[in-house]
């Protein structure tokens, strides 16, 4: 990708007032030049995401969360530290395919990236990872679930967000409390899961778990992404009777396996999806008669914190949908921007330590204290939601519920 190429791109993701804002850097650029020269040099970030391909939409989302935090950042007088030092992104389609991915971290290392973010998929983030570590470039992580890519022994890798190991585990007790709160109606289960690395681990940690919160698993089915049709996969659960079915798949399969549920007329006490990548409010809004009573463990904001409600609304004002994808995004980010700000340098041995001793606050998540082992944020933890009239409550844990579940679902 050429500078100018990467100039291209981040116009055509940057929010518009963005855009204008780099206007007028470039009439002050006419205006005083002497000054200018004398800033220091920009600091390259390659983000790496699927923003064409089956995964676009997720993609884009933690683009979107990413390019707001750079601007935030930028817009607050850069990174201070280093005298002001602006971030520049750097922009890669990773297309859905690692192969991809791994050559964007080969061309942007050349470009003079200082780190990365990426990839939402832990397909891309695995072998996105594994092309920075040759070069020890840090690489903050900003969706991939598997547990895998911060066990590997790569020194460069951090993720402030929880891995499968934790979702999962966290996920089961969401769902026993929610389950005995309502007198135990669940007593099995069929998972769907889509066939790559975060599916595959997720179902079956999963399948390895629910028997012992009392939970049968009937099946496990997995898929490809993409799967247009699911007429077969629902007849199957149709005909093994499951009172739950549990999902962890992409966003086109979310979405086609809820209304393939509905038109089958498939009778459940509910529906839990691990991670589900359509759970979304784009979903709960555009099919709210498929949505409503749908529950998921995913990531989110802590409702309660007033930032965390400003933040939605300024996503929504710039006619976005808030994800949780922009969250991971944004604060994949902020975490590297706090590192070069303690480290006072955006070289790869500090910001690695700086990142190694991370602890990480300026967040809305519903987190803990940032405390990193091996690369991984140990603090970090998901939490239980449902649609609700066409938007998404936080049901588990009580300390951060917006709402109580309705449990079992009701009949649609």
């Amino acid at each position: 990708m050429t500078d100018a190429e990467t100039r291209s791109a981040t116009n055509r993701h940057m929010p518009r007032r963005a855009v204008i804002g780099a206007g007028a850097a470039g009439i002050a650029a006419l205006a005083a030049p002497s000054v200018l020269r004398a800033q220091p040099a920009a600091i390259r970030l390659g983000l790496i995401h699927p923003v064409s391909g089956a995964l676009a939409f997720s993609g884009n989302q933690c683009r979107l969360g990413a390019t707001m935090a750079i601007d935030d950042i930028n817009a607050a007088g850069g990174v201070k530290s280093l005298g002001g030092a602006r971030i520049e992104p750097l922009l890669g389609d990773a297309q859905g395919r690692p192969e991809i991915a791994a050559s964007l971290v080969d061309q942007m290392a050349e470009q003079g990236a200082a780190a990365f973010v990426g990839c939402f998929a832990s397909a891309l983030g695995l072998a996105a990872t594994q092309a920075a570590a040759k070069y020890n470039i840090p690489f903050s992580i900003d969706s991939g679930i598997v547990d895998s890519l911060t066990t590997r022994g790569l020194k460069n890798v951090y993720r402030l967000f929880p891995n499968a190991s934790s979702v999962t585990a966290d996920a089961l007790m969401a769902l026993d409390a929610i389950n005995k709160k309502a007198g135990s109606p669940a007593k099995s289960c069929v998972i769907v899961h889509e066939d790559s690395a975060f599916g595959t681990q997720t179902a079956q940690q999963l399948a390895g778990l629910l028997p012992k919160i009392g939970i049968e698993v009937k099946s496990l089915i997995a898929h490809a992404t993409p799967t247009r049709d699911f007429t077969n996969i629902v007849l199957r659960i149709k005909s093994e009777k499951p009172d739950l079915v549990m999902i962890s798949n992409y966003q086109n399969e979310y979405v086609a396996l809820a209304r393939t549920l509905v038109q089958q007329r498939v009778d459940l006490v509910g529906t839990y999806s691990v991670a589900g990548g359509g759970f979304n409010l784009k979903f709960a809004k555009e099919m709210p008669g498929i949505a409503e009573g749908m529950l998921d463990f995913n990531h989110w904001y802590a409702p309660k914190d007033p930032r965390a409600v400003a933040f939605r609304k300024r996503v929504e004002d710039a006619s976005q949908t808030m994800t949780w994808e922009v969250l991971f995004g944004y604060f994949a980010v902020k975490l590297l921007g706090d590192a070069w700000q303690r480290a006072g340098s955006a070289g790869k041995e500090e910001t690695i330590a700086a990142l190694a001793s991370s602890t990480f606050s300026d967040h809305f998540m519903p987190y803990g204290p940032t405390k990193f082992t091996n690369g991984q944020n140990s603090g970090s933890h998901a939490v239980a939601l449902q649609i609700q009239k066409g938007d998404m409550e936080v049901v588990w844990p009580d300390a951060f519920a917006s709402a109580a579940a309705v449990f079992p679902r009701a009949k649609l």
